[in-house]
């Protein structure tokens, strides 16, 4: 997945280096897709629970906890019974990242991956970072542009990848009423990962996410309609 780090706040490489060595580490720890990876020789009985690394233990529980707030609607493993925590890595590794920039003192950058981010701080212009939702019908097209800072944004939707998300509820049937949903969160893995089980919950998604304190979200139907939560308009420059 494509990886932009800016730093608004220093010419030095070295921050933009530490994130990288950061998320290659998790990258190497959780893929589900590299054999040596902590998660694929987990998962084949290679490594006992009790020999679990921290990190992995930290993504085991957050993942957990996520299956219950969410009514089971996020799960991490396949409907083929494979383990995939997916759906949480992504945003728990962005979070990693932006506490590394904090920690060594930055204060105004954006971190992201395929399009989830934590934004920090204000841009070069002084104002808050403008972002884009793209239309999930024609990706090169903008419908909205938020202005946000201190937050995380996550979208789950069909629009990139296809059919990669299922109702644990009713794992053979593929989602087909909602083409994409954003959520806007206090840092990024909170927005990913109830991003994730909202998709999941079709229409009911954007209900939920109005229910969640401290969550917005924008919904996209098959049908082209538009759905968002009550304060999600207060985020909207254009």
């Amino acid at each position: 997945m494509p990886v932009i780090v800016e730093i608004r706040d220093t010419a030095d490489f070295a921050p933009f280096g530490a994130v990288f060595k950061l998320l290659q580490a998790a990258d190497a720890r959780f893929s589900p897709y590299r054999r040596d990876s902590e998660l694929c020789r987990f998962d084949r009985g290679e490594i006992s629970a009790g020999d679990l690394s921290a990190e992995m233990r930290d993504v085991l529980d957050l993942a957990d906890m996520t299956k219950t707030q969410t009514h089971g609607y996020f799960r991490i493993r396949r409907p083929d019974g494979a383990l995939d925590p997916s759906g949480v890595v992504k945003g728990w590794a962005l979070k990693r990242a932006a506490d590394l920039l904090r920690g060594l003192g930055h204060r105004h950058f954006c971190v992201e991956i395929a399009g989830d981010m934590e934004l920090s701080g204000l841009d070069a212009e002084g104002g808050p970072w403008r972002v884009g939702l793209s239309n999930p019908f024609a990706r090169d097209e903008i419908i909205k542009v938020l202005g946000l800072s201190d937050c995380g944004i996550a979208t789950s939707g069909t629009a990139a990848r296809g059919q990669h998300i299922y109702d644990p509820h009713d794992p053979g049937r593929e989602i087909t009423r909602i083409v994409s949903l954003t959520v806007i969160g206090p840092d990024v893995l909170e927005a990913d990962r109830f991003a994730t089980a909202a998709f999941a919950m079709e229409e009911d998604g954007i209900t939920f996410i109005e229910e969640t304190p401290g969550l917005e979200g924008y919904m996209v139907g098959a049908d082209g309609v538009a759905t968002m939560t009550s304060g999600f308009n207060e985020l909207v420059v254009t």
